[in-house]
């Protein structure tokens, strides 16, 4: 099975679910311990193809108890699906799930390993490989 790039439209749902879960993280008012004091960023919403589930990408600030504040989050699944119903008008309200954003932790491994000195030393040598190839081609 191919993975297929997401259409506009599913792309344009999933910005608009990612402004509401925005909304009702800031006026909701959780009785959840998890969630009282939490301070969470949304920072991706995926649709599926037939706009009927998705899926929000969250982390808290600092990353600090990313699995609990995750699971509180799904606990609400309930909560959230309603109060999307009162501010979207869409013909279905997708069923929506939370999981932890891990591409921040992602890019910074990624950078660590381009940093270690003999990364380092191979991506110099390859630029100056690149650059010293086209120096002679370009006039007597």
């Amino acid at each position: 099975m191919r993975s297929h790039a997401p259409s506009q439209r599913q792309l344009r749902v999933g910005e608009e679910l990612r402004h509401a879960v925005v909304r009702i993280l800031d006026h909701a008012h959780f009785r959840d311990p998890d969630l009282v004091a939490a301070s969470i960023t949304v920072t991706e919403v995926r649709v599926s193809p037939d706009l009927k589930n998705a899926t929000a990408f969250v982390i808290p600030l600092g990353g600090l108890q990313m699995a609990r504040v995750v699971a509180a989050l799904n606990r609400a699944q309930g909560y959230f699906r309603r109060e999307l119903g009162r501010e979207l008008a869409l013909k279905f309200v997708p069923c929506i799930c939370f999981a932890a954003d891990t591409s921040f932790e992602y890019s910074l491994r990624i950078d660590a390993l381009l940093r270690q000195p003999d990364v380092e030393r191979d991506l110099e040598a390859d630029t100056e490989a690149v650059h010293g190839q086209g120096e002679g081609d370009h006039g007597p």
